[in-house]
């Protein structure tokens, strides 16, 4: 797709006049206005019918449920249906909501129990809502801690509140993982077609009324996302939260290198698979379910650990390339359909999905809605609710299936419908994503010193115009980028609590880098939109690997990661019926093919050129502020390397060649002038 980034958006229509997104003529009486990221008096109503008197004062919670998939596979779930005050299960059918994810229904039922434990539930989600650490060495402690009270937990989990308000709430342990039976295929073609048998009997049960809300958080989002785009009758609404829309690119072999996520990730769902359920220990062994998933457990011990590291040592598993191993398991976005409201974050492992999935997905603003955090995976809804900030994830998950599944004109659709939370500044809702007003900008990498980045391998600037002489920078490997924002991205979050290094300053991983910076800007300056970085680079072996990050330098020179990118040099291979371009015809956001065969020879000392794209993202530069393109030879662990292509590069030192004749530019799209 093209940005016609010099066509700006169509305002919307006053809200006196315009009309439900959607079915029905019924008006709306809310008075959210455009713009008001908190939802407004919309947003007050929504959280009061969260938090006030539900319509049932309990739930029924069935953990002994059996789903038998037409291969004969036998899935194990739970649902949770709305009871009376004696706990007796109301009969009247409602809409369900479906959750099905690989991390093991007993870990949902231990939080659940915690969430719901007389006078501990309660004292948690104050407590998380009221400690605050920012400004102190606990300040990544307090943001991941927030989570909690940033609703995202009952989205992931059981959502009691929900179904007291009148749903049925189904959870499924994927297929080879909790209590369910056969192997796991890790959001395969089989996978996937269990979600659509398991869609069609809950629309069967006579507990449904026949309309199906899916919802996650990361695995379960992105199975939900899977599952829309088989567009089911059934299916009338999708909450994705950080979900993915291309898995190859955001985190398993970004710019062609494996991610170290993958194998640690995989290690836990596969320990997680081997906790039986304790529900119905005695039931499950008399039913032969016990043995049946013990012989399954024993066929596949710890699926596809063996091959990643087999990929890892060879290059030869497919799964090391963009392979139609990814393709059946991409989300096809732009066949959903129905309502879908997509959370992400700038940071995300998926961070390039944020505003991808809302990007392809073909239906009005309204129908589709977006909310990005500045954060990272584990910590996503972190904030949520506060006085300027979007209602908590539980809030919009409730408003959304009330709009969607039971019709209710509560004005969701109003909503955003692109809501973002703009680095260094503050939330705001608007139109579209990019941001309106934005044009493109070109930036080039000069070797004039700034005079603010003495501390790094080299200081040198970002400037409107290209070099007038030839010149050659070296950098080397390192592993500074262990104590960085990638090792926080990497980690999903979890090292931030390690402190501002890992977070909101780059300083420490800039020693082993070559900086560019632009002199301050003089108004605020927005920057909106995908970026790409052209750099023109040598290496003395057949492979180099070259990580970067895009920074806000503050007056004080604190330097702040915007947003980063990768890739290795024989992958450079561009795919242009994928890339973008900017209205102007520049490059806006390289796709690589990223395949086996498309990888391209590395000549040694001879430069070539690489685009490297980076992760879209919103900011805004303050007067005094500075834009920084940070260029190193390594970010370990962030992006891992390959041991035969480790071989090629032969302990390498790499050159950034600056060159009058083909200048190494940053293009993006921003407000200003530079």
């Amino acid at each position: 797709m093209t940005y016609q980034l010099d066509q700006p958006a169509q305002p919307r229509r006053g809200r006196t006049t315009a009309r439900p997104v959607g079915t029905g003529s019924a008006p709306h009486f809310g008075s959210l206005p455009l713009g008001d990221p908190t939802g407004g008096s919309d947003g007050i109503r929504w959280r009061e019918q969260v938090d006030g008197k539900q319509l049932y004062p309990r739930v029924a919670i069935d953990r002994d449920v059996v789903l038998t998939m037409s291969d004969g596979v036998r899935l194990r779930a739970t649902v949770v249906r709305p009871a009376n005050r004696f706990g007796q299960t109301v009969l009247t059918p409602y809409p369900a909501i479906l959750n099905i994810n690989p991390y093991n229904r007993v870990a949902i039922d231990a939080l659940d129990h915690a969430l719901h434990a007389p006078g501990l539930g309660k004292a948690l989600h104050t407590a998380s809502a009221t400690m605050d650490g920012t400004g102190t060495g606990l300040e990544g402690l307090t943001t991941l801690t927030k989570t909690l009270s940033g609703g995202v937990f009952d989205v992931f989990g059981i959502n009691r509140n929900l179904v007291r308000s009148g749903y049925v709430q189904i959870i499924v342990d994927v297929r080879g993982t909790g209590a369910s039976q056969g192997k796991w295929q890790i959001l395969g073609a089989r996978e996937q077609q269990d979600s659509v048998e398991i869609i069609d009997w809950v629309a069967e049960q006579e507990w449904c009324n026949g309309a199906v809300g899916l919802a996650g958080w990361s695995y379960s989002a992105i199975n939900s996302l899977q599952a829309a785009d088989k567009r089911l009758p059934a299916v009338k609404a999708v909450f994705a939260v950080e979900g993915c829309d291309d898995i190859v690119r955001d985190i398993y072999i970004t710019g062609g290198m494996p991610s170290a996520f993958i194998p640690t990730w995989l290690s836990v769902v596969n320990l997680l698979k081997w906790l039986p359920n304790p529900s119905s220990p005695v039931r499950d062994v008399f039913r032969g379910d016990t043995a049946r998933w013990l012989r399954d457990r024993l066929k596949s011990p710890a699926t596809e650990i063996t091959s990643l590291l087999w990929g890892f040592l060879t290059a030869r598993d497919d799964r090391i390339f963009d392979d139609p191993y990814f393709d059946e398991r991409d989300p096809v976005v732009d066949r959903i359909t129905a309502p879908t409201f997509t959370v992400g974050a700038w940071h995300d492992l998926f961070g390039r999905s944020a505003t991808g999935v809302y990007e392809r997905l073909q239906m009005e603003p309204g129908r589709k809605q977006m909310v990005v955090g500045d954060g990272y995976h584990v910590d996503v809804g972190s904030g949520y609710g506060g006085k300027f900030a979007p209602p908590r994830l539980d809030v919009l998950e409730r408003a959304w299936f009330d709009r969607w599944l039971k019709g209710h004109r509560n004005g969701v659709e109003y909503y955003g419908p692109v809501t973002m939370l703009q680095q260094g500044g503050a939330w705001t809702s608007g139109p579209s994503f990019p941001r309106p007003g934005v044009v493109p900008q070109r930036l080039y990498l000069t070797d004039t010193p700034s005079g603010t980045a003495d501390h790094a391998t080299h200081d040198g600037s970002l400037a409107i115009t290209p070099v007038d002489d030839l010149s050659s920078l070296t950098v080397h490997p390192d592993a500074r980028g262990a104590v960085s924002r990638d090792m926080t991205q990497v980690t999903a979050g979890a090292a931030m609590i390690f402190g501002r290094s890992f977070t909101a300053d780059a300083r420490f991983q800039e020693r082993g880098g070559l900086s560019f910076t632009t002199e301050p800007v003089t108004e605020s300056t927005t920057i909106s939109g995908p970026m790409n970085l052209r750099l023109n680079v040598a290496t003395t072996g057949h492979e180099a690997i070259w990580a970067v990050t895009v920074n806000d330098v503050a007056p004080d020179g604190t330097s702040t990661v915007l947003t980063n990118g990768a890739l290795s040099a024989s992958n450079r291979a561009l795919d242009p019926s994928q890339s973008t371009y900017a209205s102007d015809g520049n490059l806006i956001s390289a796709h690589h093919y990223l395949s086996r065969k498309r990888k391209l020879p590395v000549p040694a000392d001879e430069p070539v050129r690489i685009d490297v794209d980076l992760v879209p993202t919103d900011a805004v530069l303050e007067p005094g502020h500075r834009l920084r393109v940070d260029v190193y030879a390594a970010s370990f662990p962030r992006y891992l390397t390959v041991v035969p292509d480790l071989i090629k590069a032969r302990g390498r030192r790499q050159r950034l060649v600056l060159d009058p004749r083909h200048p190494s530019h940053l293009t993006f799209c921003s407000s200003g002038t530079w």
